[in-house]
């Protein structure tokens, strides 16, 4: 019996990391949604909207692509309709502020000073759609968004530290300014929640939210 196919509509190496830990190889096909088009003050909000429209972006883009895809070997996408596409966006409110990626090292530097000995919420956003092919399009069946939070609690780094740990480059690719799978994670005293949601996706939200979906997370098992 051939697996239900598993679609991650994000670039991030930890996301695809997470779920390869947890038997699912997905298919990794990024959404190149514009996130400036999203503006909100709710942290919560914020992440579930983008979150949806990069699901939703990834999914539509398969279905116009399917042609070029096919021909560059990636035919299986299209052999059936896919199981399910995920989208996630992660984003640190702090003091009240949202913020996502430092654009550069300056502000990087910048956030970790005012990030120190300080208490974060990190919020991820999860959309999980159950596509299907109606009328020539492939549209969701249907689709679940939500939000989990965890609460970091941040080290009184140095700002040596916090120098050297931006010299690596490390948070610059990072929601929140750290990795806490990374150099990152010398910077957090404790967390208070789920962590992986901290490294980009909760599995035990995700596995919630397969079962809404009428899905068991082992059907998606690498053998």
């Amino acid at each position: 019996m051939s697996l239900p196919q598993f679609v991650l509509a994000s670039a991030s190496p930890a996301r695809r990391r997470l779920l390869q830990m947890v038997g699912i190889d997905p298919i990794v096909y990024p959404s190149d949604f514009d996130e400036s088009q999203i503006q909100s003050s709710d942290p919560a909000e914020l992440v579930k909207i983008l979150a949806e429209q990069k699901a939703a972006t990834s999914m539509r883009s398969l279905w116009d692509k399917r042609g070029e895809l096919q021909l560059a070997g990636m035919g299986r996408l299209f052999s059936r309709t896919p199981g399910v596409i995920l989208g996630c966006d992660s984003v640190l409110s702090i003091n009240g502020e949202i913020h996502g990626k430092p654009a550069n090292p300056a502000e990087a530097i910048a956030r970790w000073q005012t990030m120190r000995g300080q208490v974060g919420e990190l919020y991820t956003g999860h959309a999980l759609f159950a596509p299907y092919s109606e009328h020539g399009l492939l549209v969701p069946q249907s689709a679940i968004v939500r939000a989990q939070v965890t609460r970091v609690f941040f080290a009184e780094v140095s700002d040596r530290q916090i120098e050297a740990y931006v010299a690596t480059g490390e948070p610059l690719s990072c929601a929140g300014c750290f990795a806490l799978e990374g150099k990152g994670s010398l910077f957090v005293e404790k967390l208070e929640g789920c962590h992986t949601n901290v490294i980009g996706l909760s599995m035990p939200l995700l596995r919630q939210m397969l079962t809404e979906l009428g899905h068991d997370v082992t059907d998606f098992w690498a053998a």
